[in-house]
């Protein structure tokens, strides 16, 4: 599958460099570069590209003000390149696959790739998926029902009892049902079991298939729980509420996902 790629900058040695670097990577096509967050913005809505190479610090529009202003589509992957470390956190908050530090690391520009293709292979497998569902929902309903009821029980099969982490240096082999929550920063997970937080290198998404989803719910955009963990729901403002886990941590429930509260409610 080809990558389609745009690469904005405001430095135009910048955007050559990155050229050059890209080129080995034979599925990546750049189909156009940008000097300013306007003509982007323009540009990803026009050309609807797979990647967004995007510079933070650029006069004007930024590359966070690029991205926020892009969200009435599906949004494209992004990539942000920074020379300021500060930017990292933002950037993950901001949901991209990954920042690249300048000058780029040819090694953490093959990983970055790497990371791409699968979140992209992920994306259009999920596509194919949902396609196929409708187009049997339409033509065998029964067939389409009995799909779905098998595919629950199959990954049912698959989910994970133990997770090694790779955290300063060492191994950690941690029983999933010691994890009390699960918080998101772009690639990092921050995992809390009662007493100890260690650093995941792993996408939400990615890791949320792992997970028994009869255990482990998503509570806010970027936080996963574990429901037996829960020892307390303490309402809050505007439909919020906290939860409260068995270590005394709380964590808080959006609006969007009071659903999950319900349960506890009977």
């Amino acid at each position: 599958m080809t990558i389609r790629t745009i690469l904005v900058d405001d430095e135009k040695l910048a955007i050559q460099g990155l050229q050059l670097r890209l080129e080995p990577f034979e599925d990546v096509e750049i189909i156009d570069t940008c000097s300013n967050g306007r003509d982007a913005i323009r540009k990803i809505k026009t050309e609807k590209p797979d990647l967004v190479f995007l510079d933070i610090q650029m006069p004007g529009f930024d590359g966070f003000s690029v991205v926020k202003g892009v969200m009435e589509i599906e949004p494209p992957l992004f990539v942000f390149v920074t020379a300021y470390q500060e930017h990292a956190v933002r950037a993950f908050e901001a949901n991209a696959v990954h920042y690249l530090m300048k000058p780029v690391d040819e090694v953490a520009l093959a990983d970055t790739i790497e990371r791409v293709r699968v979140r992209l292979a992920e994306k259009r497998s999920a596509e194919e998926a949902e396609k196929l569902m409708n187009v049997l929902s339409e033509v065998a309903p029964d067939a389409a029902e009995e799909f779905a009821e098998g595919g629950e029980g199959e990954s049912a099969d698959r989910f994970e009892k133990l997770i090694n982490i790779k955290d300063r240096g060492q191994i950690f082999r941690v029983e999933v049902d010691s994890i009390e929550h699960i918080e998101a920063a772009g690639d990092y997970m921050c995992i809390y079991t009662g007493d100890n937080s260690l650093i995941l290198r792993e996408t939400m998404k990615d890791l949320e298939r792992r997970l028994d989803p009869r255990k482990f719910q998503r509570v806010h955009r970027s936080t996963i729980v574990n429901l037996n963990q829960v020892r307390q729901v303490r309402p809050h403002t505007n439909g919020e509420c906290f939860l409260v886990l068995e270590s005394g941590a709380e964590v808080k429930v959006s609006r969007s996902y009071r659903d999950v509260v319900a349960r506890f409610v009977h």
